[in-house]
């Protein structure tokens, strides 16, 4: 199989070697359990069944799950057992199925589904550089979309994950995934629609105010996360200004900027949010 699944079109044979993800043709996940620290209407109180994949097709310099992304740490599973995982969630009580970076392993989870396709929603948890065509392949089976969407600024995403080409491709994602119908259940989980997640980083307080003007334009149709949490993590020895959590006025900054603009749609987190409690402790 040539894998042309994300955006980078690496073209490469995953039976024989690793792709620009660093995975092979193989399922490979780090965890599984009901993760409490989604957002509230994505983990409510039962949690979100959120499976932790391996490997990524962007790879941030400042990733948090840096051991995983670079597909250093997980097991292998087959795409029986991962239906089987789905299954599991869904009798721990999961509100969803919450896939953490599925975007280079989109046609194995869809067999996975064929097998077994859970009866609560399915979460696309994604960094939003994505190929439409392969959000396309797996939108049927997907209720709620919850992308990133880091940067817009093509010398910030260059600097930080080697692509120029972030935002233009990631926001055509995002505006396909916007087109989901926002619903909740009686309890407030959500049960399908988009959150679009936005990290405010150090010294790029004008690239966070770009990225909500842009978001401002779909703001009826989405509901975003504006966070705060970044923890100095990864490989950022060479990137000086990465070495230090966010300021409360960078951050209030971005905030007041959304609300300005007459957002209502919107989750926000407060300074203390930037530690390690949300960086889970991986299984494999």
């Amino acid at each position: 199989m040539y894998c042309n699944l994300c955006p980078n079109n690496c073209n490469t044979d995953r039976n024989n070697k690793k792709g620009f993800c660093g995975c092979d043709n193989n399922v490979k996940i780090a965890k599984y359990y009901l993760h409490p620290f989604e957002e509230p209407v994505i983990s409510g109180k039962n949690g979100s069944g959120t499976v932790f994949f391996c490997g990524c097709s962007l790879q941030c310099v400042f990733c948090q799950n840096y051991e995983l992304s670079r597909n250093l740490r997980g097991k292998t599973i087959t795409v029986s057992e991962l239906a089987d995982i789905f299954r599991e969630l869904e009798k721990m009580g999961a509100n969803n199925i919450n896939l953490v970076n599925p975007t280079h392993y989109v046609d194995k989870i869809i067999s996975a589904f064929n097998i077994y396709k859970p009866n609560i929603p399915v979460v696309y948890n994604s960094h939003g550089y994505e190929k439409i065509e392969t959000l396309s392949k797996i939108d049927k089976y997907v209720d709620i979309y919850l992308p990133d969407l880091k940067f817009c600024s093509s010398a910030v995403s260059k600097r930080y994950c080697g692509k120029e080409n972030y935002f233009a491709v990631a926001k055509e994602s995002v505006l396909f995934m916007a087109n989901k119908k926002t619903e909740f259940f009686d309890n407030g989980i959500m049960k399908s629609g988009t959150i679009v997640r936005h990290l405010v980083l150090p010294q790029n307080v004008a690239d966070s105010k770009n990225i909500i003007d842009f978001l401002a334009t779909i703001k009826d149709k989405i509901y975003i996360n504006l966070m705060s949490q970044y923890t100095p993590f990864g490989d950022i020895k060479n990137f000086p200004e990465l070495q230090r959590k966010i300021t409360a006025r960078e951050y209030n900054t971005v905030l007041n900027y959304a609300i300005d603009l007459g957002f209502e749609n919107m989750f926000y987190q407060k300074k203390e949010s930037a530690n390690e409690t949300y960086i889970p402790n991986w299984d494999y």
